[in-house]
C-alpha cells in the first residue's frame, strides 16, 4: 500500500458517507429529468450552493444526484480556491476536486470528463437565512462564457433545504470587509451564525464541522440548456439562472422549514361587494 491510498480510501468512506447521510438524515428526494440522463458526451452541471464551509450539504445533495444518474465517477467538482488556502485540497483532489479554473475545466473536457461548477461560491453560500431560497450567481458568467466556447452543454442541479440546516444572520458581507477576508482568504462574507454545537458564532462556522438540523431536502436535475443563437455568457448565464430559480420556487412554495412539508396554499376570501348586501 502506497503512502497516499490511505487518504484516497479515507476521502473516498468520507465522500459515501456525506452522499448517504443526505439520503438518509436529510430524506433527500431527487428528480432527474430524462433528458439530462440521455445527454450524451460530456456536459457541464451547475449547481446552487446551500450553507458553504467545509461542508455543503447541496455539494453532497449534487453528488448523490450524479451518483444516481452514473455519472460521478466521471465528474470533476471545480472547487473554491479557499479549500487549498486551509491545506485541504489536495485531499480532495483524490475525489475528483480541481480549483475552480477554466484551466481545470479545459483539462476535465479534454480528458472526456463532466464538471461540477457552484457559479455562486461564498456570495451564494454564506447568504442569510432570508435569501436561502434565492440563486445567487453574483453576475458571474465565466462559467456560460467556457460552456459556450467548448460547445458543452449546462445542466442544472437545483437543491433546496439545505440553507435550513443553521441560522444564518446578515451582516456576512460587511462582517468580511471590515475584517478583511474578502482579502486575504478572498471570500466575500464571514457568516454569523446560530449552529449546532457551537451557537452563536462568526465566521467559524464556514470552516469548522457543524451538526446541520435534519431539514429536509430537494433536489432536481433539470433539462440540458444550450446558448440560443447570438446569446452572449452574460445572457446565457442569466437564463440558467432564472431557470434554476423557478424551480426552487416550485420546490419551496409553501414548504415547512427543516421539516419540508408542504402547507396547503392560504387563499385569502375576497371582500364583499355592495352588491352582496
Amino acid at each position: 500500500m502506497t503512502s497516499s491510498e490511505p487518504a484516497t480510501l479515507l476521502m473516498w468512506a468520507l465522500e459515501r458517507l456525506g452522499i448517504e447521510g443526505v439520503r438518509l438524515y436529510h430524506r433527500l428526494d431527487l428528480t432527474v429529468s430524462r433528458e439530462a440522463l440521455t445527454e450524451p458526451g460530456a456536459v457541464m452541471y451547475v449547481s446552487n450552493h446551500g450553507f458553504g464551509g467545509i461542508v455543503d450539504l447541496n455539494v453532497l445533495a449534487a453528488l448523490a444526484a450524479l451518483d444516481d444518474m452514473g455519472r460521478l465517477p466521471w465528474t470533476t467538482v471545480l472547487t473554491h480556491q479557499i479549500a487549498w488556502t486551509l491545506g485541504v485540497g489536495r485531499l480532495l483532489e483524490v475525489i475528483g476536486a480541481r480549483p475552480a479554473t477554466r484551466e481545470s475545466a479545459d483539462e476535465a473536457r479534454d480528458a472526456g470528463r463532466d464538471v461540477l461548477v457552484m457559479p455562486g461560491g461564498d456570495a451564494e453560500c454564506f447568504r442569510p437565512w432570508s435569501e436561502r431560497n434565492r440563486v445567487v450567481f453574483d453576475d458571474r458568467s465565466g462559467f456560460a462564457d467556457w460552456a459556450i466556447e467548448r460547445d458543452v452543454p449546462v445542466v442544472p442541479i437545483v437543491s433546496s433545504g439545505a440553507g435550513e440546516s443553521l441560522l444564518v444572520l446578515p451582516g456576512g458581507r460587511r462582517l468580511a470587509r471590515i475584517t478583511g477576508a474578502n482579502r486575504f482568504l478572498r471570500v466575500r462574507a464571514l457568516p454569523v451564525t446560530v449552529s449546532i454545537p457551537w451557537g452563536l458564532n462568526v465566521g467559524l462556522v464556514g470552516f469548522l464541522p457543524y451538526l446541520p438540523l435534519p431539514t429536509k431536502m430537494r433536489t432536481t436535475v433539470l433539462d440540458p440548456m444550450r446558448p440560443r443563437e447570438g446569446e452572449d455568457a452574460v445572457a446565457f448565464a442569466w437564463r440558467i439562472r432564472t431557470a434554476m430559480q423557478e424551480a426552487l420556487d416550485r420546490d419551496t412554495r409553501h414548504r415547512l422549514p427543516v421539516l419540508g412539508w408542504r402547507l396547503p396554499a392560504i387563499r385569502s376570501r375576497p371582500a364583499p361587494s355592495a352588491l352582496d348586501a
